[in-house]
């Protein structure tokens, strides 16, 4: 009897920093580690596709790579979108029934189709939509309406939009590495279904992903999304700040920032002399230690005044009983959770991706979380594919 063939999940992080994959195998409702890639960016210009064709070719080096560390061929991905490009809005849709009579899924279906017909500028586009609560004959707070009495149905969601035209660049520098795209999904959105459980997010939790050139973030409240948005302050910024503050060339501010920097000057003696770099032929220059980790903090609580607004904006302020995450390659800079925590007021972690069998120490940082839960993604929309294929069979079966 022939092997059954292994179902392939793949997700795609092309960040404009760097484009990692993840390839796992999904086996009896499970997922398995089998291999992972990650390659410098190129074609990307302050978080937008400025070149397809090299976009294009750090995703089939990423592709080759992770296709040779993982042993099998990869034929479609789903892919994470972030940075300018996304919004999110909260809509309301609502239809009369025409009679008291019971809501079944038709019903739910159309008045979400409803909300989702809302009016938007010119270039976006629907991405995702992610009911909150129905509200049956006015009475409002009901996740599942089915099998309710009614006259009239309405749901409160929250949407994310994306811009059209760096969807369609994205889109498209993927097909040319040969990829189907099977989704896009928010990246904020990819890290918190990698790295937050359920039951978690019912306690009120956000998502902060910080990239080289963006920063995402998502908040649920109970089972529904509050908010998906995009903040204007990336890993960047830190940098730029030092390279500001101490006289240096951005790729100079980088390394000081990665080798030496920390969000806490607190935690730095203010004795504590580093040596920066400098041009050759020029006379050697020293700072403290404390005043990289001050301009690095004062960036941090830039960061997550913003963060906290956001989430004053839904109501959100007092509400993170499950505390936040922080994923992404800029949130690695030491003592950033402690900056967080003080200014949310609430318990801070790094997010890393949970659930995957298999899933590698060297994986085990915030970086990845992305990766990760796009992976996830494609699993799930395999699974559901995979139900629905099969259900159908049945019902074949019995109409014969």
């Amino acid at each position: 009897m022939a092997e059954k063939q292994v179902t392939i999940a793949a997700g795609l992080d092309a960040g404009s920093r760097t484009t990692r994959m993840v390839v796992c195998a999904l086996e009896r409702g499970r997922m398995r580690f089998l291999g992972s890639a990650a390659v410098e960016s190129q074609g990307w210009f302050r978080g937008r596709i400025a070149d397809q064709k090299a976009v294009t070719d750090s995703i089939v080096a990423a592709l080759r790579a992770v296709e040779s560390s993982s042993g099998v061929s990869v034929g479609s991905v789903v892919a994470g979108i972030g940075g300018v490009a996304v919004r999110g809005a909260n809509a309301r849709g609502a239809m009369d029934l025409g009679y008291l009579r019971e809501v079944d899924q038709s019903h739910v279906n159309r008045v979400l189709n409803h909300a989702s017909r809302v009016q938007m500028q010119e270039d976006r586009m629907l991405l995702q939509l992610f009911p909150q609560d129905f509200v049956v004959d006015g009475h409002p707070g009901y996740r599942d309406p089915r099998k309710m009495m009614a006259e009239r149905l309405e749901v409160n969601v929250h949407l994310i939009t994306a811009s059209e035209q760096e969807h369609t660049a994205l889109v498209g520098a993927i097909n040319q590495a040969h990829l189907l795209v099977e989704e896009t999904v928010f990246e904020a959105l990819a890290a918190c279904y990698a790295a937050v459980r359920p039951e978690e997010r019912r306690q009120g939790i956000a998502v902060v992903d910080i990239g080289a050139h963006s920063t995402e973030m998502v908040a649920y409240y109970g089972d529904a999304m509050h908010l998906a948005t995009t903040a204007p302050i990336c890993g960047d910024h830190f940098t730029a700040d030092l390279a500001q503050a101490l006289r240096l060339s951005f790729d100079e501010a980088e390394t000081v920032k990665l080798e030496i920097g920390g969000a806490l000057a607190s935690a730095c003696s203010p004795n504590t002399l580093v040596e920066l770099p400098t041009p050759e032929n020029c006379e050697p220059r020293e700072t403290t230690c404390r005043s990289v980790n001050q301009v690095l903090e004062a960036r941090g609580e830039d960061l997550f005044h913003f963060v906290r607004s956001e989430l004053a904006r839904v109501g959100m302020e007092h509400a993170l009983l499950g505390g936040v995450f922080l994923t992404g390659a800029a949130a690695r800079l030491p003592d950033l959770c402690d900056v967080a925590a003080r200014v949310l007021q609430c318990q801070t972690r790094y997010g890393l991706a949970v659930g995957v069998e298999g899933w590698p120490d060297r994986l085990n940082n915030p970086e990845w979380c992305v990766a990760a839960g796009l992976a996830m993604y494609s699993a799930k929309l395999k699974v559901q594919t995979e139900r629905q294929r099969t259900a159908a069979g049945w019902l074949g079966k019995i109409l014969k």
